[in-house]
C-alpha cells in the first residue's frame, strides 16, 4: 500500500511538470542544435542542453500550475490536476518547481554556455511572471506566451554555435507564429471553460469571428517566414517545397474555420497545427542531412 501511494505521489509530481509539453520543447531544442551545428555533432553538449532545458521547462510548467491552481479548479478540463484536486500541497510543489527551474539554469551555465542559460531563465521568467498573470487581464497574453514557447529553439542553436545568428531568429519566428493558430483554436474549443475561470482569451472577449480572423493572419504570415531558412541557406529546395506545402495546408484549415466556426473545423485546425511543427522540423533536419 505504501509503495502504491509513493508511486501515485511521484506520478502527481510528474504530472505537475506537463511532460508532454516538456517533450515538445526538447524536440525544438534538439532541432535548433542540429541546425546550428557546424561539422560533427557534439553529442555531449546536446545531451547537456537537453537535460538543462528539460529541468527548466518542467519547473516552469509546475510554477504555472501553482499560480493557476484556483483557476484550474474552476475549469472542467483541469480540475483533476494534482493541485486543485488536493493531491499535492502548494508549499511542497513550489519547492519542487523552483528546485527544478533553478537547477536547470545552473546546469546550463556550467555545461553549455551563458547564452543558453540566459535564454532558459528568460523562458521561465516570461512564462511564469508575464504570460500566466496576463491571462486574467488581456487577450494579448497569447502573443506574450508565444515568446517563451519559441525561445527553446534559440537555446538549442546557441548551445551548438555560441551565438544567435539571423538564421536562429528565423527558427524562432516559425515556432512563434505556429503557436498562435494552435492556441487560438484550442482557446475557442474550450471558451466556456476559460470564461468560467475568468480568463480573457480572445475567444471569450471577442468571439469566434475575431479569433479565427487573427488565426488566419498568423497562418498567412507563417508562409513567408517559414521559407526564410532556405533563403538564408540553412536549408535547401526540399525544405522550401515542403514548408510551402505545409503552410498552405495550415492556411486552408484556418480559412475553413474562419468562414464557418464549427467545433469540427476548429478541431481539424488544432490537429493540423499539431502535425505542422514536427513535420517542418523534420523537413529541416532531413534537408540539412
Amino acid at each position: 500500500m505504501q509503495a502504491a501511494s509513493l508511486t501515485s505521489r511521484l506520478g502527481d509530481y510528474v504530472e505537475l511538470t506537463k511532460p508532454n509539453i516538456v517533450a515538445l520543447i526538447l524536440v525544438t531544442v534538439a532541432a535548433g542544435f542540429y541546425l546550428g551545428a557546424n561539422g560533427p555533432l557534439a553529442i555531449d553538449v546536446l545531451a547537456h542542453a537537453l537535460v538543462g532545458s528539460a529541468l527548466v521547462a518542467a519547473g516552469s510548467n509546475a510554477l504555472n500550475q501553482i499560480l493557476e491552481r484556483r483557476i484550474d479548479a474552476q475549469m472542467r478540463r483541469t480540475q483533476s490536476r494534482p493541485l486543485p484536486s488536493g493531491r499535492l500541497r502548494t508549499s511542497a510543489s513550489a519547492a519542487f518547481a523552483w528546485g527544478l527551474g533553478g537547477a536547470g539554469v545552473l546546469y546550463l551555465v556550467v555545461f553549455t554556455n551563458i547564452i543558453v542559460a540566459a535564454l532558459a531563465a528568460a523562458t521561465l521568467a516570461s512564462y511564469v511572471f508575464l504570460y500566466t498573470p496576463l491571462k486574467r487581464h488581456t487577450s494579448l497574453s497569447t502573443l506574450v506566451g508565444a515568446v517563451p514557447g519559441a525561445l527553446p529553439i534559440l537555446g538549442g542553436w546557441a548551445a551548438a554555435r555560441h551565438d544567435l545568428a539571423l538564421e536562429a531568429w528565423a527558427l524562432f519566428g516559425i515556432v512563434f507564429l505556429w503557436q498562435l493558430p494552435h492556441f487560438l483554436a484550442l482557446a475557442w474549443l474550450y471558451r466556456e471553460d476559460y470564461a468560467r475561470a475568468g480568463l480573457r482569451m480572445l475567444s471569450v472577449t471577442d468571439g469566434a469571428e475575431t479569433t479565427f480572423r487573427q488565426a488566419l493572419l498568423y497562418a498567412v504570415a507563417l508562409l513567408p517566414v517559414s521559407l526564410v531558412p532556405s533563403v538564408l541557406g540553412t536549408t535547401g529546395l526540399v525544405y522550401f517545397v515542403g514548408a510551402a506545402a505545409l503552410a498552405v495546408w495550415l492556411i486552408v484549415a484556418t480559412a475553413a474555420v474562419a468562414l464557418d466556426h464549427t467545433p469540427r473545423k476548429a478541431r481539424r485546425l488544432f490537429f493540423v497545427t499539431i502535425v505542422y511543427l514536427p513535420a517542418i522540423l523534420l523537413l529541416m533536419v532531413v534537408d540539412k542531412a
